[in-house]
């Protein structure tokens, strides 16, 4: 790790547009990567709102079926690729060190190398809409309807290229993430004390470096078949459609536990907190953890029960999809056996972290459904699978996101946001929410298909659609007020003290905000809950030396550049091979300022 040596009266936080630009700490990396995940929240949100608004009455004209199309295949990856997945790594950049007792990430400059890439990646994604046209052939893509014959122009080159650059930045970050876990631990730390959102962290960073390879090698498979006359995919030519559909869901299916795992491990650390006692079956809930990761590489096929597999494979998906319903129902049970017994209190932080488990599990027990080949077959491409995976990725990752955004606001910037306003932000969204998606369900199991931009009326689908419509502004209303909340909190003087929630983990054993060398003093860690047991044991912290010399990796623009140029790679594949040519030359640059790049 590239270090320079300060002392700590020396160290300071700057908040100029240089200092972000060049910053490799990774608590403002992590800010970075929660203000970019955000904004494509609202940006997928506004394409929901669209969606929602042409189905809201039969043969609606607000949408044509083109624009239709591509807003349904953004909504999705941006909300997948652009906001959860970066929201997670949010947490992960600011946590990580802070959690486990280390000053920084083991690779602070790839740490900021890899948020540059995300940007580029989300960048070109998302400006398909101005040149050319956006995916329009769902986040899944699938063959041949991804090939030049049915998709025209350059929209699902946009889509290979978009995927293939957020998907290195990923590949960078989780390999960082996985070796600062390993490695970087205070003493005392075990992997056995680790906090569970650290064990959910590095689950979610070894099925991201597993999976991320094979979605590569498909999106390169399909950028060739569309530009250089392969044929991989195309049936007319001796290649295999279905092919694409293995290598998506090999990746696609182990990408909902990175979507679902860093919130499972997020309500983990809220719950024992305001329960106001210790984590209920830690060992069964990392075990599980890590059991739904390994299975999760066993469940692929069942996305695919009616493109004709035979009967064995069919009995090998099925029962590995029911099997893994197991380890997610010990967490469940672990978490309510958490809050038997406590002291709750219910903050915001604790209303979502709730609501999480209830909204997350009928969203799991409709996916148990889809084991079942003759159920799947049946609600296959109907609202009830889109009222599934929201009750999952909205009910679950986002709920569980927001129970984090509460928990560690105050540690993030000093700064309590308003119960009263958060409580409301909750009710909004818990309502708006389940009067959304809930409905699908009803009109999934009348058959209402999904991907369609209009229907007549008379099958018994109007007033569902309509409910579903209103209660999408419901939930949008409940994001707005949350946003009315920060900004209106960030206006007052920081008040948290340096343990406001009476945590247990190393986080909160610093100040609020934590200082840019996060710790005076590298702690010891002696218990499962170290807080918690050096209070009850009445152990101090040990004061700094008086002459306290501090480690701390210098700010660097390498980071920068090299994403600029990636870009220029990426930009260049969808336009002219100089362009390439030149980003390959950007790169090559960034790498000798890397290397000779002064470390004093």
């Amino acid at each position: 790790m590239a270090t320079a040596t300060t002392s700590m009266s020396q160290s300071h936080q700057k908040s100029g547009v240089w200092d972000w630009l060049t910053t490799v700490d990774h608590k403002k990396i992590g800010v970075l990567y929660g203000v970019s995940g955000f904004s494509f929240l609202l940006l997928g949100g506004i394409e929901a709102l669209l969606i929602r608004t042409q189905l809201a009455v039969p043969n609606g004209t607000v949408l044509d079926a083109e624009l239709y199309n591509q807003l349904f295949t953004m909504h999705a990856l941006t909300m997948i690729f652009m906001a959860i997945m970066p929201m997670g790594a949010s947490f992960f950049n600011y946590f990580i060190p802070l959690m486990i007792g280390a000053r920084d990430v083991a690779f602070p400059r790839l740490n900021a190398l890899s948020y540059w890439i995300f940007l580029s990646g989300a960048l070109i994604l998302t400006s398909s809409f101005i040149f050319g046209g956006a995916p329009d052939g769902g986040w899944f893509a699938y063959a041949p309807l991804s090939s030049e014959d049915y998709a025209v122009g350059r929209a699902m080159d946009f889509y290979t290229v978009g995927l293939v650059v957020l998907g290195l930045s990923s590949l960078m970050a989780s390999l960082n993430f996985a070796v600062t876990i390993i490695n970087m631990r205070a003493p005392g730390m075990t992997m056995m004390r680790l906090p569970v959102f650290m064990w959910m962290t590095i689950v979610v960073n070894f099925l991201l470096i597993l999976s991320l390879p094979v979605i590569t090698v498909a999106l390169a498979q399909l950028y060739f078949d569309r530009n250089f006359a392969t044929n991989f995919f195309s049936p007319a030519q001796g290649g295999d459609p279905i092919l694409w559909q293995h290598l998506f869901w090999v990746f696609g299916h182990p990408e909902v536990y990175v979507l679902i795992l860093p919130s499972m491990g997020i309500i983990s650390e809220v719950l024992p907190v305001f329960s106001r006692k210790p984590l209920f079956g830690y060992a069964a809930i990392v075990f599980a953890g890590v059991a739904i990761a390994v299975l999760g590489f066993a469940v692929w096929s069942h996305h695919m029960f009616t493109t004709g597999l035979d009967t064995v494979p069919k009995i090998v998906f099925s029962a590995s999809t029911m099997a893994i319903g197991v380890p997610t129902g010990i967490k469940i049970f672990n978490w309510l056996g958490t809050m038997y017994g406590g002291q709750i209190r219910f903050t915001t932080a604790m209303y979502f972290s709730v609501s999480f488990i209830a909204l997350f599990t009928i969203g799991g027990i409709s996916g148990v459904m889809h084991g079942s080949p003759p159920i799947d077959t049946q609600q296959q491409d109907t609202y009830f699978i889109v009222a599934h995976l929201h009750y999952v990725l909205f009910g679950g990752a986002i709920m569980g996101i927001f129970a984090g955004i509460y928990y560690w606001f105050p540690k993030m910037t000093g700064r309590f946001l308003n119960e009263t306003l958060g409580k409301i932000n909750f009710w909004l969204m818990f309502f708006g929410m389940n009067l959304t998606f809930f409905p699908m369900h009803f009109l999934g199991l009348s058959g209402m298909p999904r991907r369609v931009y209009t229907y007549d009326s008379g099958f018994g689908w109007d007033a569902w659609n309509m409910v579903a419509t209103i209660g999408s502004y419901i939930l949008a209303f409940g994001i707005l007020i949350f946003l009315f909340n920060f900004f209106k909190t960030m206006r007052q003087e920081p008040t948290a003290g340096n343990n406001p929630w009476d945590g247990a983990t190393l986080e909160w054993a610093t100040s609020s905000p934590p200082p840019e060398h996060d710790f005076d003093v590298i702690p010891e860690v002696r218990d499962r809950d170290p807080l918690w047991y050096d209070r009850d044991n009445n152990i101090q912290q040990p004061e700094p030396p008086e002459e306290n010399h501090i480690h701390l990796p210098p700010p660097s623009y390498m980071p920068l550049i090299m994403g600029f140029g990636v870009a220029l790679i990426g930009i260049g594949a969808l336009s002219h091979l100089a362009m390439t040519g030149l980003g390959v030359a950007v790169v090559i640059y960034s790498i000798w300022g890397w290397v000779l790049e002064p470390i004093d």
